[in-house]
């Protein structure tokens, strides 16, 4: 069965480029982002996990680590490194997962179906430090993620984790957010700043700030 927000992010344990860690204990008590890449030593999974490891700093200050995941081992990840810092300036810094026995791959369900090889397609899973999934993406084998995308989505699930609010289309932190329906105006008036009500059920206000 396909894993669905809300479910727990199945445990395992592997070996990465890091050692052997059991995904739980390594992640305990930060928000991850899993994501898998069809193969090592591949042009486009070449600029991506050099993206990651530039934005390093950016996860770390938003409590997340990242780890990657391909079907290939251990041993060829290694080899693939280098070219990674080489390419793209930023050396590898997180650990990726080699998944030969497609164990994680099936688990997630990472593997294209109907695509005539067993490679994974570019899965990210959001998930918190509750181990609960958040968000799941799936980009097609010849499509780059965007990863400013993925720091924008852990802004946004922290921000409406702490407050009765939502985030509105293109939202960035800082930007003014909508204040859930759960909450009155009159409330709302009470808890947030410049309250504007658009519709009933559709009230801006600024963002909080602590």
């Amino acid at each position: 069965m396909s894993l669905r927000l809300g479910d727990e992010a199945p445990d395992f344990t592997v070996d990465t480029t890091e050692g052997r860690i059991s995904f739980h204990d390594w992640k305990r008590g930060s928000w991850a982002v899993l994501f898998s890449h069809p193969a090592d030593f591949t042009p486009v999974c070449t600029t991506e996990l050099g993206r990651a490891a530039g934005l390093k700093d950016e996860f770390e200050r938003r409590g997340t680590k990242v780890i990657a995941l391909s079907v290939d081992p251990v041993e060829d990840h290694h080899g693939w490194a280098p070219d990674i810092g080489e390419v793209t300036g930023h050396a590898l810094n997180f650990p990726i997962i080699a998944d030969p026995d497609r164990k994680v791959s099936e688990l997630y369900d990472m593997i294209h179906p109907g695509a005539g090889d067993t490679s994974t397609v570019r899965s990210v899973f959001v998930i918190d430090p509750e181990n609960k999934v958040r968000l799941i993406l799936t980009y097609p084998k010849s499509v780059g993620r965007n990863f400013d995308e993925l720091l924008r989505v852990v802004d946004a699930l922290q921000a409406t984790d702490e407050y009765p609010i939502a985030t509105p289309a293109d939202w960035r932190p800082g930007d003014r957010v909508i204040v859930s329906v759960s909450v009155s105006t009159d409330d709302a008036e009470k808890q947030f700043s410049n309250v504007e009500e658009k519709k009933p059920y559709l009230r801006y206000a600024d963002a909080p700030t602590g």
